[in-house]
């Protein structure tokens, strides 16, 4: 079970980085449509909401792995884990298309 919860730390944190990367305006680590469709002076507000949203995500990958990890013989953890990493991957995915349908007028 530990390789599983280092698993989900490591891409917990990776999101987590990539998230305040974005934040900072810098939305280079997004594919090249959403970077070539925003207007520049887009970029900072669409990246703190891309950002934001990819840190929700993140956080909620890092909580899963630790309710999987600390109650692995729980089936509340377990629950916990899935229902707090569902919320917050739901929230984070949520902002991140509306900043995408705002900036981009589109997902894809």
């Amino acid at each position: 079970m530990i390789t599983s919860l280092i698993t989900t730390l490591f891409v917990g944190i990776l999101i987590i980085v990539l998230g305040a990367i974005n934040m900072t305006g810098n939305i280079s680590s997004l594919h090249s449509y959403h970077r070539h469709r925003v207007k520049e002076e887009d970029k900072k507000p669409f990246g703190k909401l891309v950002g934001f949203g990819s840190i929700l995500c993140g956080i909620g990958t890092i909580l899963l792995g630790a309710f999987l990890y600390f109650g692995e013989e729980s089936a509340l953890a377990v629950t916990l884990g899935l229902t707090f990493f569902g919320i917050l991957f739901a929230i984070g995915l949520g902002i991140s298309f509306y900043a995408m349908i705002k900036y981009n007028k589109g997902i894809f």
